[in-house]
């Protein structure tokens, strides 16, 4: 869960609140004696970190050996200018590599071609099955299909898709032809289409006529028209058609995806590059700043994918992997493409939303195709319990499953044991994983069959990872003591470079610890963390993520959880808003349980509701930490990958402009968050200033939701995103 801390001359030596969670859960030894990894590979890994990769690595099919395993230029001062170099590594330079091949094409001439690569699910039901034969064939035609349009190697091809098969086959064809991928999530706006085509200069942007949502066929490709409209350097649209609608069409540019890939020939004779030749890049949600636009390589990344996803899914040939994550996510890059591609599994891909067309989607997918291992967001998993309390719907078989895993931000202890005790039956390992865009894959996260389980912690450093907990002086923190994550070694599946501006690279990742630590520098993950006394991390989440109260300095994550664990409680976002007195107040803006029985008098299930949940966070963390405003809201605003905006609820309490909102999933959350604050300020007689308003209050204009949005009868749900979109 976490820890909170206050200054160092309030508490010397130690962190003032402790560490909340005690419950572990220890693998069983059946899990154990099966599973992919054992004990040792620990000692392993740090006894020789670029051996131990250099075997990872050996798990895939290389066409040209590699000469130099690895190489590091850390950011130097110059001397003369105190200018810093920008930071270079390479992974298994002189190495030549087809990602497809390794994906695709090795299954099927090992003789798995039969075997299923994707069980896809429309969201209005359609069901396709692609074996790794067909996968080939499919491959085969797109990459025929993108160097007819004149794509070749190095070139960038933004995709606007969203989760179909395509989606996958054209990543894959990229690939293959060493082309440079860039997917969008389909539910973003013209203006963030337009600026990824811009940044890489891409020549060709493929879209679709539309996608559903909701049950409602959803036009994109005038979206994608006003994306590259006057853009000189797209060449061509290659569009797909999904539902079927008319659309737009622009003679010249524009071509059909059925004219284009569907007719080519079904074998590709496929070329082999440098493992250091840029595989895709994929954006940062760009809530601070222009997005960055991260470069990952073809024989680094795909290197600690699947090993990552072999090692910490304990991945079998007969799972069936799901991954609920957007295809536009990292997250879906690394678990839902190339790793489980690279290890040969069956994986099931979901078009559509959770509760379309009602709530209990997800458990029918997963009994349909008999999943495995479910990897989902924790946004998600509290999604479901305000759904469904403490039991799920009867009627659906979920024996399927042995291992789940969570993505995308800190989960907090009481979600985690319920996503085990749910969908786990109590006894499935619960995979936490820590990781980014920048990472790869995950950085921080449990072998099932090895390490003790701790809810809310992701645990410990993968082999071959070194993060580590630094004060601002870059030495490590004691117990109980936050600071910032980093990264203390190079690893394959790191970003090498912003697209285009390398100097933002190294700005926003190595300068504020370079020269530190054995190899010259510190990867700054711009999330805090603590450790325990048994070294596990508890993540905190972004560096400002953190309230500062008189000094105190509380983390949003760990009020969050406190809140949660609170049976009234569904959901919960905590922010510091302006305060003139402490500089900074916590305000708490919770979605309450639908299952939770309050007072028959609203204004008193208002005031009992903010007692009760002040009086929860006081007994876990302490009175510091205890919310000095309570809002009760029906919905949190999210990011299209499912996380709350806490940066949102804090331009709202303080009245501030909010800027860029085309992130959101739910915009009408924005209207309600806003009219709730109303509320609450006018019930208490607060004028705009926030340090007047009674701090025992919430919000009781949020009992209609539909007063404010018609749709939030049926409101929106999270779609998982990676850890960073």
């Amino acid at each position: 869960m976490g820890v909170t801390t206050s200054t160092t001359d309030s508490v010397p030596g130690r962190a003032e609140a402790r560490l909340l969670e005690t419950r572990a859960f220890a693998p069983s030894a059946a899990f154990a004696a099966q599973a992919n990894v054992g004990p040792d590979v620990y000692s392993r890994a740090q006894a020789d970190p670029v051996a131990f990769w250099e075997e990872a690595a050996r798990r895939l099919d290389w066409h040209t050996p590699w000469h130099t395993a690895h190489t590091w230029a850390p950011p130097v001062e110059d001397p003369a200018t105190g200018e810093l170099s920008v930071p270079r590594a390479t992974w298994f330079e002189g190495g030549r590599l087809n990602v497809a091949v390794n994906c695709v094409d090795r299954h099927v001439a090992a003789g798995r071609g039969a075997k299923v690569a994707l069980h896809f699910e429309g969201e209005p039901g359609d069901r396709v099955t692609v074996t790794y034969a067909d996968l080939q064939r499919r491959v085969a035609q797109a990459a025929h299909g993108l160097t007819s349009l004149g794509i070749g190697p190095g070139d960038r091809v933004v995709v606007y898709l969203p989760v179909l098969v395509e989606t996958v086959v054209i990543a894959l064809a990229c690939a293959r032809i060493g082309a440079v991928h860039s997917l969008v999530f389909g539910g973003f706006s013209a203006e963030a289409v337009r600026f990824r085509l811009e940044d890489t200069r891409a020549r060709l942007l493929v879209t679709s006529d539309g996608q559903f949502r909701r049950g409602v066929p959803t036009p994109v490709k005038q979206n994608a028209d006003d994306a590259a409209a006057g853009l000189d350097h797209v060449e061509h649209v290659l569009v797909l058609r999904r539902t079927g609608v008319d659309i737009p069409w622009t003679e010249g540019r524009d071509v059909w995806w059925h004219d284009v890939v569907e007719t080519q020939p079904q074998v590709h004779e496929p070329e082999f590059f440098d493992a250091e030749h840029p595989l895709f890049v994929i954006y940062t949600s760009g809530t601070t700043g222009r997005p960055k636009g991260l470069v990952h390589t073809a024989g680094g990344y795909l290197t600690h994918a699947a090993w990552a996803h072999w090692a910490h899914f304990d991945a079998k040939p007969d799972d069936v992997h799901w991954c609920t994550a957007d295809l536009a996510w990292v997250t879906a890059h690394t678990y839902e493409i190339y790793g489980p591609l690279a290890n040969g599994l069956t994986q099931v891909i979901y078009e559509g939303t959770p509760d379309a067309p009602h709530r209990e989607r997800h458990l029918e997918i997963i009994e349909r195709y008999g999943v495995t291992v479910y990897y989902t967001a924790p946004t998600l998993i509290r999604t479901f319990m305000t759904w469904f309390g403490d039991t799920l719907p009867a009627g659906h078989d979920l024996s399927s499953i042995r291992l789940l895993g969570t993505v995308g931000e800190a989960i907090n202890p009481e979600a985690w044991v319920w996503f085990r005790r749910s969908f786990g039956r109590d006894e499935t390992p619960v995979v936490d994983t820590w990781w980014q865009s920048e990472t790869g894959a995950a950085m921080v996260a449990p072998l099932p069959g090895v390490t003790v389980l701790k809810p809310g912690s992701a645990t410990v450093s993968l082999p071959g990872i070194d993060a580590a907990v630094v004060d601002d002086d870059g030495r490590p923190v004691g117990p109980g003591r936050s600071g910032t994550l980093v990264v203390r070694r190079p690893w394959p599946g790191m970003a090498r470079t912003v697209w285009g501006d390398p100097e933002r690279y190294r700005d926003s990742y190595w300068r504020r610890f370079a020269g530190r630590g054995e190899h010259g520098g510190y990867y700054v993950a711009g999330d805090g963390a603590t450790v325990d006394d048994d070294g596990y991390l508890w993540i905190l989440g972004r560096l400002d993520d953190v309230v500062n109260v008189s000094g105190h300095r509380l983390s949003t994550i760990e009020i969050e959880s406190a809140l949660v664990a609170h049976p009234l409680v569904g959901e919960a976002g905590v922010t510091g808003v302006h305060d003139p007195v402490t500089g900074q107040a916590v305000a708490a803006f919770v979605v309450v349980n639908p299952a939770a029985d309050p007072a028959a008098d609203p204004d008193a299930a208002v005031d009992d509701v903010a007692a009760a949940l002040r009086a929860a966070v006081a007994q876990a963390i302490g009175p510091v930490a205890k919310p000095r405003h309570v809002v009760v809201v029906p919905e949190l605003p999210k990011t299209r990958s499912g996380k709350i905006l806490r940066r949102l609820l804090a331009q709202l309490w303080d009245g501030q402009e909010l800027g860029d909102t085309t992130s959101l999933q739910n915009p009408w959350a924005v209207a309600q968050v806003r009219d709730a604050v109303a509320a609450h300020r006018a019930r208490t007689g607060s004028t705009t200033n926030p340090a007047t308003t009674n701090p025992a209050t919430t919000s009781p204009a949020t009992t209609n939701p539909a007063a404010t949005n018609p749709a939030a009868t049926n409101p929106a749900t999270p779609t998982l995103g990676g850890a960073q979109p």
